[in-house]
């Protein structure tokens, strides 16, 4: 009809309608419109604000569309946009690493075995122990993270893994989130998973690389100190009798002659131990995120940085500064809070970083 406004095309009014009625459903409207072709509402939420946006994150994900809930001038703003695309996974590429890194862990236990001529004649059999120790640790880390992407439902990659110079063998190993996770509480789960899982599975690697390690009363000649955190210089008992010994306290005249096991778990450690600094986006850098807000990490992740370098880790404290400026993106839901269970889990988070991080005691490797 001449001089009628333009309308939008019925596809797009009938979305638009569905999109109005599904928001309605979990939320009290103010004021609904388009917003650069973009469905936009203000609203005030109903009670139990974050389950109502997972229903509708819920409702729109076989549309194809994403809700995004934010403040805006203290108002609650909620958006919806097309889910952005997903490009595809190489596994190709995840194998080759996978690979190269077994190869390069396996190099690197090898050199270290070969310093035992008198307790390991074969050094291929410390390095088959040390490499399948290595990606054990860097396996159940990432894995940790894989498994909780896919209960939240964040689009993730499998892992990539690094292969690296001796004497570590690999620069670790990291997952790609290719999808804004829910909410707050997935995030931190996304962050607290990884670096738990390792860490237990450090611990056990450590546990019975110990029971192959040798207690001496100096060091052997040529050999290195190691650094490890001082929690594993306290007796153990244990089942039926006897007491496992861990590494020797510090000024104890004692040092212990490493299995290359054992120094798999002193890689896992320092993987741990950075994978929680509270910088960009690492596992602590999530944690930190949620917990505090963009601001106030970033003074802790500065914090964080002085003290690596104070205590000697100056090449990790410079990479970390450079990252810890990278802003670190909110999820989908911006609005609700961490659960309380949550924010009492974060302190599981500190322990396993201060026991990471805490003062070290010598123990000993072949050079």
């Amino acid at each position: 009809m001449e001089g009628s406004e333009p309308t939008q095309p019925a596809a797009e009014t009938m979305q638009y309608e569905q999109i109005h009625k599904m928001v309605e459903a979990e939320f009290i409207i103010e004021e609904a419109f388009i917003e650069y072709n973009t469905p936009t509402f203000y609203v005030t939420p109903k009670p139990n604000l974050k389950q109502a946006f997972l229903r509708l994150y819920s409702q729109l994900d076989p549309m194809q569309l994403v809700p995004i809930l934010r403040k805006r001038e203290k108002r609650v703003m909620l958006q919806v946009i097309a889910k952005p695309p997903v490009k595809p996974s190489r596994p190709l590429i995840n194998i080759a690493l996978l690979l190269a890194t077994v190869v390069t862990t396996l190099i690197s236990g090898y050199l270290i075995s070969a310093g035992w001529p008198d307790l390991m004649p074969d050094p291929w059999v410390g390095a088959i122990m040390f490499s399948a120790a290595v990606m054990f640790i860097l396996g159940s880390h990432e894995m940790g993270h894989k498994l909780t992407a896919n209960r939240h439902k964040v689009e993730a990659t499998y892992p990539y893994f690094i292969p690296g110079l001796p004497p570590l063998g690999t620069f670790g190993a990291v997952i790609q989130q290719k999808s804004l996770p829910p909410n707050k509480d997935s995030l931190f789960d996304l962050g607290l998973a990884g670096p738990v899982i390792g860490f237990a599975a450090t611990i056990i690697v450590t546990l019975i690389g110990v029971q192959l390690s040798v207690l001496l009363l100096e060091p052997p000649p040529g050999s290195v100190a190691v650094p490890f955190p001082d929690f594993f210089g306290i007796p153990i008992p244990l089942l039926f009798g006897f007491t496992l010994i861990l590494f020797p306290p510090s000024g104890s005249g004692s040092v212990i002659w490493l299995h290359p096991i054992v120094y798999a778990g002193y890689i896992g450690m320092l993987v741990t131990m950075l994978n929680l600094m509270p910088v960009g986006q690492l596992d602590g850098g999530h944690v930190a995120h949620v917990l505090f807000g963009e601001r106030s990490r970033l003074v802790l992740a500065l914090a964080a940085i002085a003290a690596m370098a104070l205590t000697g880790y100056w090449f990790m404290a410079i990479l970390a500064f450079f990252i810890a400026w990278v802003r670190h993106p909110d999820p989908l839901d911006g609005v609700s809070g961490l659960s309380t269970g949550r924010k009492l889990a974060a302190v599981l988070v500190v322990v396993v970083f201060a026991l990471t991080f805490a003062p070290l005691s010598s123990v000993w490797l072949p050079i």
